[in-house]
């Protein structure tokens, strides 16, 4: 078995060991593995927890099947009783869905998962054709118009906020991927419930200027693989860099060692 993921920069003599990686999809989705091969590649790494959360049931094409989730909860139940060493969450990464902060999610699911965690994706089922437009049209204009910016990233950053403070969700990945918001009000609020922001290590969108400007809210931070085959489960490298070089230590990463 490898070592725990580990990372440290010289120049900063810090070190930091994490021992989670919440932020993984399986075939239940569009990822690659089974949720067992998730789970073999997190003990291979020396993780000793991983999430696997699938995308909402509103996301199109990849959306988990509502008749999977038992069978998803049945299959990690029957994996903590007979694997040890790596303790499995059922989540999932549900979707915004409208400009209140509605998400894909109600108790009939809630109550089988461990962990929720919440992303902006733009291949959703939006609640009404107003939300498709304010939340998919004007972001397609905006990325390839450069359409009114800053009301676009006003839009994305309510819809963040008011998803963070109608709902109990644990993680919001990847803030600012494929969407401009202000990363610092939605700090702000995460901070307040008590909900983490992702450094996801797939995607650049939470720089390290992003981390620090959020760390001074208070906020909690989790770096994630968002792996989509088994061999990327536990590749947290590109995050705890990022990391790193804003300054974070292990107290303000909730997979991290303390």
């Amino acid at each position: 078995m490898d070592a725990p993921i580990a990372s440290s920069i010289e120049e900063v003599d810090v070190l930091i060991t994490l021992y989670a990686d919440y932020h993984t999809h399986t075939i239940y989705s569009h990822g690659k593995g089974t949720i067992m091969d998730n789970v073999m590649a997190a003990k291979r790494k020396g993780l000793t927890e991983i999430a696997i959360t699938d995308h909402g049931i509103r996301h199109l094409t990849f959306g988990v099947r509502k008749k999977n989730i038992v069978k998803m909860r049945q299959e990690i139940d029957n994996i903590n009783e007979h694997c040890e060493g790596v303790k499995v969450l059922l989540g999932m990464e549900c979707n915004i869905i409208s400009t209140e902060g509605d998400i894909d999610m109600n108790d009939d699911i809630r109550k089988h998962l461990d962990i929720l965690l919440v992303g902006y994706h733009m291949m959703v089922i939006p609640k009404s054709l107003r939300d498709a437009w304010n939340i998919y049209g004007l972001n397609y204009l905006d990325k390839f118009f450069s359409y009114n910016t800053e009301k676009v990233k006003e839009k994305n950053t309510i819809a963040i906020a008011k998803a963070i403070e109608k709902h109990k969700i644990d993680i919001i990945t990847h803030p600012g991927a494929r969407i401009p918001i202000d990363t610092t009000y939605v700090a702000q609020i995460a901070a307040k419930a008590g909900t983490a922001l992702e450094i996801n290590s797939h995607s650049s969108a939470m720089t390290a200027e992003h981390v620090k400007a959020a760390a001074k809210y208070g906020v909690q931070f989790v770096i994630d693989s968002d792996a989509h085959r088994p061999e990327d489960v536990g590749r947290l490298d590109n995050g705890l860099k990022i990391a790193l070089e804003a300054g974070l230590d292990s107290n303000q990463i909730i997979n991290a060692i303390k």
